[in-house]
Protein backbone atom coordinates (compact mmCIF):
# COMPACT_ATOMS: atom_id res chain seq x y z
CA UNK A 1 0.00 0.00 0.00
CA UNK A 2 1.35 3.44 -0.90
CA UNK A 3 1.95 6.05 1.78
CA UNK A 4 -0.92 8.15 0.43
CA UNK A 5 -3.32 5.23 0.71
CA UNK A 6 -2.09 4.46 4.23
CA UNK A 7 -2.84 8.03 5.28
CA UNK A 8 -6.23 7.85 3.58
CA UNK A 9 -7.07 4.63 5.43
CA UNK A 10 -5.99 6.13 8.76
CA UNK A 11 -8.03 9.26 8.06
CA UNK A 12 -11.04 7.13 7.14
CA UNK A 13 -10.92 5.45 10.55
CA UNK A 14 -10.97 8.85 12.25
CA UNK A 15 -13.83 10.08 10.07
CA UNK A 16 -16.02 7.02 10.61
CA UNK A 17 -15.10 6.09 14.19
CA UNK A 18 -14.75 9.60 15.64
CA UNK A 19 -16.89 11.74 13.31
CA UNK A 20 -14.00 13.98 12.27
CA UNK A 21 -14.11 16.17 9.18
CA UNK A 22 -11.86 15.31 6.24
CA UNK A 23 -9.20 18.00 6.59
CA UNK A 24 -8.42 17.56 10.31
CA UNK A 25 -8.60 13.77 9.91
CA UNK A 26 -6.04 13.87 7.10
CA UNK A 27 -3.70 16.11 9.08
CA UNK A 28 -3.95 13.97 12.20
CA UNK A 29 -3.48 10.75 10.23
CA UNK A 30 -0.38 12.19 8.55
CA UNK A 31 1.37 13.01 11.85
CA UNK A 32 2.75 9.48 12.11
CA UNK A 33 4.41 9.78 8.71
CA UNK A 34 6.45 12.93 9.16
CA UNK A 35 5.87 16.65 8.57
CA UNK A 36 6.29 16.77 4.80
CA UNK A 37 4.14 13.94 3.51
CA UNK A 38 1.65 14.60 0.74
CA UNK A 39 -1.93 14.39 1.94
CA UNK A 40 -4.45 12.36 -0.06
CA UNK A 41 -7.18 14.24 -1.89
CA UNK A 42 -10.77 14.03 -0.68
CA UNK A 43 -11.77 11.54 -3.39
CA UNK A 44 -9.12 9.11 -2.17
CA UNK A 45 -10.20 9.56 1.43
CA UNK A 46 -13.86 9.10 0.51
CA UNK A 47 -13.02 5.81 -1.20
CA UNK A 48 -11.23 4.71 1.97
CA UNK A 49 -14.23 5.78 4.06
CA UNK A 50 -16.57 3.69 1.91
CA UNK A 51 -14.25 0.70 2.27
CA UNK A 52 -14.05 1.15 6.05
CA UNK A 53 -17.85 1.37 6.31
CA UNK A 54 -18.30 -1.74 4.15
CA UNK A 55 -15.97 -3.73 6.41
CA UNK A 56 -16.88 -2.45 9.87
CA UNK A 57 -20.27 -0.67 9.74
CA UNK A 58 -22.29 -2.30 6.98
CA UNK A 59 -24.98 -3.48 9.39
CA UNK A 60 -25.58 -0.12 11.09
CA UNK A 61 -24.53 2.69 8.74
CA UNK A 62 -27.45 2.62 6.26
CA UNK A 63 -30.05 3.14 9.00
CA UNK A 64 -27.96 5.87 10.64
CA UNK A 65 -27.57 7.63 7.29
CA UNK A 66 -31.32 7.41 6.70
CA UNK A 67 -31.98 8.96 10.12
CA UNK A 68 -29.57 11.82 9.47
CA UNK A 69 -31.08 12.52 6.08
CA UNK A 70 -34.54 12.65 7.66
CA UNK A 71 -33.33 15.33 10.06
CA UNK A 72 -31.75 17.20 7.15
CA UNK A 73 -35.01 17.13 5.19
CA UNK A 74 -36.92 18.49 8.18
CA UNK A 75 -34.62 21.50 8.32
CA UNK A 76 -34.49 21.92 4.56
CA UNK A 77 -38.27 22.22 4.58
CA UNK A 78 -38.17 24.65 7.50
CA UNK A 79 -35.56 26.81 5.76
CA UNK A 80 -36.88 26.42 2.22
CA UNK A 81 -36.82 30.17 1.55
CA UNK A 82 -33.00 30.03 1.67
CA UNK A 83 -32.65 27.32 -1.02
CA UNK A 84 -30.97 24.81 1.32
CA UNK A 85 -28.63 22.19 -0.12
CA UNK A 86 -27.32 19.24 1.84
CA UNK A 87 -23.56 18.73 1.51
CA UNK A 88 -20.91 16.57 3.11
CA UNK A 89 -21.09 12.95 4.23
CA UNK A 90 -24.87 12.79 4.55
CA UNK A 91 -25.28 13.85 0.92
CA UNK A 92 -22.48 11.63 -0.37
CA UNK A 93 -23.83 8.61 1.53
CA UNK A 94 -20.96 8.03 3.96
CA UNK A 95 -22.36 9.55 7.17
CA UNK A 96 -22.78 7.71 10.45
CA UNK A 97 -24.49 8.88 13.63
CA UNK A 98 -21.23 10.62 14.66
CA UNK A 99 -21.27 13.04 11.72
CA UNK A 100 -22.73 16.53 11.84
CA UNK A 101 -25.04 17.63 9.04
CA UNK A 102 -23.94 20.40 6.69
CA UNK A 103 -26.70 22.50 5.15
CA UNK A 104 -25.69 25.27 2.78
CA UNK A 105 -28.10 28.20 2.63
CA UNK A 106 -28.27 30.93 -0.03
CA UNK A 107 -29.64 34.33 0.90
CA UNK A 108 -29.68 37.89 -0.45
CA UNK A 109 -29.25 39.10 3.13
CA UNK A 110 -26.64 37.14 5.08
CA UNK A 111 -28.45 37.91 8.34
CA UNK A 112 -31.82 36.60 7.15
CA UNK A 113 -31.29 32.93 8.15
CA UNK A 114 -30.21 34.01 11.62
CA UNK A 115 -33.30 36.19 11.96
CA UNK A 116 -35.44 33.24 10.82
CA UNK A 117 -33.99 31.10 13.60
CA UNK A 118 -34.60 33.83 16.17
CA UNK A 119 -38.20 34.25 15.02
CA UNK A 120 -38.72 30.49 15.28
CA UNK A 121 -37.28 30.42 18.81
CA UNK A 122 -34.37 28.18 17.81
CA UNK A 123 -31.22 28.24 19.92
CA UNK A 124 -28.03 28.40 17.87
CA UNK A 125 -24.33 29.18 18.01
CA UNK A 126 -22.52 31.47 15.58
CA UNK A 127 -19.16 30.81 13.97
CA UNK A 128 -17.58 31.32 10.56
CA UNK A 129 -15.62 29.54 7.86
CA UNK A 130 -12.93 31.03 5.63
CA UNK A 131 -14.36 32.24 2.35
CA UNK A 132 -14.07 29.88 -0.60
CA UNK A 133 -13.44 31.02 -4.14
CA UNK A 134 -13.16 34.70 -5.07
CA UNK A 135 -15.10 36.03 -2.08
CA UNK A 136 -13.00 37.45 0.74
CA UNK A 137 -15.52 37.59 3.56
CA UNK A 138 -15.84 34.60 5.92
CA UNK A 139 -19.00 32.52 5.62
CA UNK A 140 -21.34 32.69 8.62
CA UNK A 141 -22.08 29.31 10.22
CA UNK A 142 -25.14 28.86 12.44
CA UNK A 143 -25.02 25.65 14.46
CA UNK A 144 -28.18 24.09 15.85
CA UNK A 145 -29.03 20.79 17.53
CA UNK A 146 -32.04 18.76 16.47
CA UNK A 147 -33.31 15.54 18.01
CA UNK A 148 -33.50 12.46 15.84
CA UNK A 149 -36.22 10.08 17.00
CA UNK A 150 -34.68 7.26 15.01
CA UNK A 151 -31.28 7.71 16.63
CA UNK A 152 -32.60 8.72 20.03
CA UNK A 153 -30.11 11.57 20.30
CA UNK A 154 -29.33 15.08 19.18
CA UNK A 155 -27.89 15.70 15.73
CA UNK A 156 -25.69 18.73 15.08
CA UNK A 157 -26.45 20.83 12.01
CA UNK A 158 -24.09 23.44 10.61
CA UNK A 159 -26.01 25.99 8.54
CA UNK A 160 -23.49 27.69 6.26
CA UNK A 161 -24.77 30.94 4.79
CA UNK A 162 -23.74 31.81 1.23
CA UNK A 163 -24.56 34.77 -0.96
CA UNK A 164 -27.58 34.06 -3.16
CA UNK A 165 -25.44 34.50 -6.31
CA UNK A 166 -23.28 31.54 -5.28
CA UNK A 167 -26.21 29.20 -5.87
CA UNK A 168 -25.42 29.10 -9.60
CA UNK A 169 -22.17 27.23 -9.03
CA UNK A 170 -23.42 25.00 -6.24
CA UNK A 171 -24.05 21.91 -8.34
CA UNK A 172 -20.77 21.59 -10.18
CA UNK A 173 -19.91 17.85 -10.30
CA UNK A 174 -16.74 16.14 -9.17
CA UNK A 175 -14.39 14.20 -11.47
CA UNK A 176 -16.80 11.24 -11.45
CA UNK A 177 -19.79 13.38 -12.35
CA UNK A 178 -21.25 13.29 -8.84
CA UNK A 179 -22.45 16.48 -7.18
CA UNK A 180 -21.14 17.67 -3.83
CA UNK A 181 -24.56 18.82 -2.64
CA UNK A 182 -28.24 18.60 -3.47
CA UNK A 183 -31.55 20.29 -2.71
CA UNK A 184 -34.50 18.69 -0.93
CA UNK A 185 -35.96 17.17 -4.10
CA UNK A 186 -32.62 15.63 -5.02
CA UNK A 187 -32.17 14.29 -1.50
CA UNK A 188 -35.61 12.69 -1.51
CA UNK A 189 -34.79 11.05 -4.84
CA UNK A 190 -31.48 9.79 -3.47
CA UNK A 191 -33.20 8.38 -0.39
CA UNK A 192 -35.82 6.66 -2.53
CA UNK A 193 -33.11 5.10 -4.69
CA UNK A 194 -31.22 3.92 -1.60
CA UNK A 195 -34.39 2.38 -0.15
CA UNK A 196 -35.14 0.59 -3.41
CA UNK A 197 -31.61 -0.74 -3.71
CA UNK A 198 -31.09 -1.42 -0.02
CA UNK A 199 -27.99 0.77 -0.03
CA UNK A 200 -26.84 4.25 1.02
Amino acid sequence: MSLTLEIAAAAARLIVDEGMDYDPAKRRAARDFGPRVELPDNATVEAAVREHIAIFCADTQPAELQALREVALLWMDRLAEFHPHLAGAAWRGTATRLNALRLELYADDGKAPEIALINAGVDYDVDSLPAAGPRREPLPVLTVASRSRALGELVTLHLIVHDRDDLRGALKPDADGQTWRGDAAALRARMADAAAEGTA
